[in-house]
């Protein structure tokens, strides 16, 4: 059963779960429009502040300002101007302006390097204190950091715990952290 707030999820209106959520794929889509409107899509009431806060903490504000339009540029048919990580850190800045009680983020950190993973986790963490994170990841070094960590091998649940109690047990996590930091060691050299 998923609670919420101690409440199962079907006591819920489904206006008042849509409105609580924050929901960013793995395949982001954006429209053919500024990267402003992109950022405040849902959020008619947006002020210029607010998207330049939530692009600061996707950390995307940067490069985004280094565009000759800035936040006025078009990112063109399904955000073809950016890169992979452009596109999902403009729709993670997206999820977080409209300030959700819950964030979910499926895989959203995958487009990017593990230096830009560390920022993004890092402004996260600031940002939804307080708030349920739910992250999907396939790294390692996404799910770290997490308060839990469920480990799903073919549909169901393999592990349950922290970073460090995964790593302990020896059991499937630990050997994908292995794997997957013997993989950075080999890129890094």
């Amino acid at each position: 059963m998923v609670l919420i707030d101690g409440r199962p999820i079907r006591e819920y209106p489904l206006e008042t779960l849509r409105r609580a959520i924050g929901f960013v794929p793995q395949e982001t889509f954006l429209f053919s429009e500024t990267i402003r409107e992109n950022i405040a899509f849902g959020v008619d009431e947006a002020s210029d502040e607010q998207i330049v806060e939530a692009a600061k903490t996707a950390h995307i504000a940067t490069e985004i300002e280094e565009f000759p339009r800035g936040f006025q540029t078009i990112v063109g048919e399904r955000g073809m101007t950016l890169s992979g990580g452009q596109k999902q850190r403009t729709a993670i800045a997206r999820a977080l302006l409209r300030d959700p009680r819950i964030l979910i983020l499926d895989d959203a950190l995958a487009s990017v390097d593990t230096h830009t993973e560390d920022q993004i986790l890092s402004g996260l963490r600031e940002a939804m204190q307080g708030r349920t994170t739910i992250m999907i990841a396939h790294r390692v070094s996404t799910a770290r950091s997490a308060d839990r960590i469920a480990v799903i091998v073919d549909g169901r649940i393999a592990e349950i715990g922290t970073h460090d109690e995964l790593i302990e047990r020896g059991g499937y996590y630990a050997e994908l952290a292995e794997k997957q930091s013997l993989e950075e060691e080999i890129v890094n050299a």
